[in-house]
């Protein structure tokens, strides 16, 4: 009988540890587009736009993981069918609520590759949209990224060997900070991406007071460690040297100042890492101008290292 008793508690203790280590708790597919405002730009008589059409071959779902035993929202969109495909983790911009995860983010955004043959996935960052936890503008949150390549694993559409990462704004910032935890993105991209945090507070003081004070801990009194930690320009030689980064900056970007990217070129450069650089003339922070040249870089950066599986190219100085 204790035998027998023992034997229960081991299997139900087995259980719950195995329940304990499933991080994805809901995906909900969103199947009625119609009921959010973005559906009539998208719809002609009925039928998507012809630039739209790709929306029938995906699907979207709305997301709640765990990280760090905190429940977190996001975005989960793919093609259709069980393909095993290649996955991007998708890094929002923005803070709270501004630049959340939206319906059309999902189908435009994080759509527009998707339908390019990708697994597609998007935290909210912890805190938002329902959210437990606070948001630190890259602090603690970071983990609700690096939490993402553990849910895809529980996604059988993704194949984990082939993770790219994609940040925009902050998310380029989350990105640097992924890069420098983790050595299972296989590439990346970043666009309009903050580097040096010390330098953005200097062009704009309210971003300081009413963003990074509001939301990183003991920030007054660790300003400068607390900047420090953000700012990839300070620890570059962290970052993965297997991940090969793609930089895409505007001119015009009065949001996160171009010569940040400049600068993380030069010292990618100067430590030989693979990186590919591209400024667009007149550009503004969502590199808007160029919308086509833009999608079609960074679309091309990954079929190159996660579809086509290209090796890293020789940086060392070499040549005739």
């Amino acid at each position: 009988m204790r035998l027998l008793t023992l034997s229960f508690v081991l299997l139900f203790s087995a259980s719950c540890f195995a329940q304990s280590e499933n991080l994805l708790l809901e995906k909900k597919l969103i199947s009625d587009y119609s009921k959010f405002p973005v559906y009539k730009h998208l719809v002609e008589d009925g039928q998507w736009k012809e630039a739209y059409s790709y929306l029938e071959d995906i699907e979207m779902y709305a997301i709640t993981y765990l990280s760090e035993g905190l429940k977190v929202m996001g975005l989960l969109v793919k093609p259709k069918g069980k393909e095993k495909l290649p996955a991007i983790i998708y890094n929002r911009g923005g803070n709270r609520e501004f630049g959340q995860l939206v319906i059309s983010t999902g189908l435009l955004t994080l759509g527009e590759i998707a339908k390019e043959g990708y697994v597609v996935i998007a935290s909210q960052y912890r805190g938002v949209v329902g959210g437990e936890g606070q948001e630190q503008f890259g602090g603690d949150d970071i983990n609700d990224v690096l939490a993402l390549i553990d849910v895809l694993a529980e996604i059988e559409e993704a194949d984990t060997q082939r993770i790219g990462m994609l940040g925009w704004s902050r998310g380029g910032m989350m990105t640097y900070l992924a890069l420098a935890k983790s050595d299972k993105i296989k590439a990346a991209a970043v666009g309009g991406a903050v580097s040096d945090l010390e330098a953005m507070v200097k062009d704009r003081p309210d971003f300081e007071e009413h963003v990074l004070g509001e939301l990183i801990p003991n920030y007054k009194e660790n300003r400068e460690t607390e900047l420090n930690k953000r700012s990839a320009l300070q620890w570059a030689d962290q970052l993965n040297a297997k991940t090969p980064l793609l930089i895409l900056h505007g001119t015009s970007d009065w949001r996160v100042k171009p010569e940040q990217s400049l600068k993380m070129a030069m010292e990618l450069d100067r430590l030989r890492r693979p990186y590919r650089l591209i400024m667009f003339e007149g550009g503004d922070h969502g590199i808007s101008e160029h919308k086509d040249e833009r999608t079609s870089q960074v679309l091309s950066w990954f079929n190159r290292y996660l579809k086509n599986d290209e090796e890293l190219p020789d940086t060392e100085f070499h040549g005739k």
